[in-house]
């Protein structure tokens, strides 16, 4: 589908974003933990989603991953332009990054969003003009987005109008090599070692994905009563950075980027087709 073209009408299609409006815990992971509230607005945005507030502060919405496609980049772009100057309610999260940047929730007023508060990260998500991510931290400060996400992609909007490389995919995902993939597909083997897990999406000597999970995100996984022995087999969802070893690899520092999906979602081998339901690792 063309982006550009539909960012305005997926935004007024859309319109406010109930739920995930409510202020943000001051407790938790030190990486979700939430400063006080403030009033501010959005003045400008930078390249990569960048937003410039009318405070002076540089921010970046958390728990998304900003589209590299261009085209993608630029709807989701339109659609935050069109809440510049309004109201906004903005929460940090965590420490800001080596560029002085902070993770935030935005949330635009009501008087300014029809009635309603709407939220801007789950705006760009349920319009599917964004992704959720972790980012580089350990934990997803906000899971409740992966649903929002799982409705857009049932809907074919915006970036999930086109599949994206499957699990056991090798060509498709090394020339997706240094950029984000959401890929799916059926565990076949999994390598418990020391300091990390691989879960393999291929047999030795085939291509396709291999995800590396630290001995920290293993132990959370452990902890929602995932073993060794249950992954095998099972259809999984992944998102990462796709890097190139052997083989095409993702690492994955938080378990919430790992997806178990219901055991009924069987209808075939076909790695792209959306399950009827899922059930995502919740911390």
């Amino acid at each position: 589908m063309r982006f550009a073209a539909a960012a305005t009408a997926l935004a007024a299609a859309w319109g406010p974003v109930p739920g995930p409006a409510r202020a943000a815990p001051r407790a938790g992971p030190a990486e979700c933990r939430a400063a006080a509230s403030r009033t501010d607005s959005l003045d400008r945005l930078g390249p990569r989603g960048e937003i410039a507030l009318a405070s002076g502060a540089r921010v970046l919405l958390g728990s998304l991953h900003w589209p590299e496609d261009p085209a993608a980049a630029a709807s989701a772009a339109a659609w935050l332009d069109r809440h510049r100057g309004r109201s906004l309610t903005v929460t940090a999260r965590g420490e800001p990054d080596r560029w002085g940047r902070s993770r935030i929730d935005a949330i635009l007023d009501p008087e300014d969003a029809g009635g309603e508060p709407t939220d801007l990260a789950g705006g760009l998500i349920r319009a599917g003009l964004a992704q959720v991510d972790a980012g580089e931290g350990d934990v997803l400060c906000r899971p409740g987005l992966l649903a929002l996400e799982e409705g857009a992609r049932r809907a074919g909007l915006g970036l999930w109008g086109a599949p994206g490389p499957g699990a056991q995919d090798g060509a498709a995902l090394r020339a997706a090599a240094g950029r984000f993939v959401v890929a799916r597909g059926r565990i076949v083997g999994v390598g418990e070692r020391s300091a990390r897990t691989y879960l393999d999406f291929v047999r030795r000597g085939e291509d396709g994905l291999t995800v590396i999970v630290s001995k920290r995100t293993w132990r959370r996984l452990q902890e929602h009563g995932l073993s060794a022995a249950g992954l095998k087999g099972r259809v999984v969802r992944v998102r990462g950075i796709i890097e190139i070893g052997r083989g095409p690899v993702m690492d994955v520092a938080s378990a919430e980027m790992i997806e178990v999906l219901g055991d009924d979602d069987e209808r075939g081998e076909d790695p792209q087709a959306g399950p009827e339901r899922e059930r995502a690792l919740r911390r």
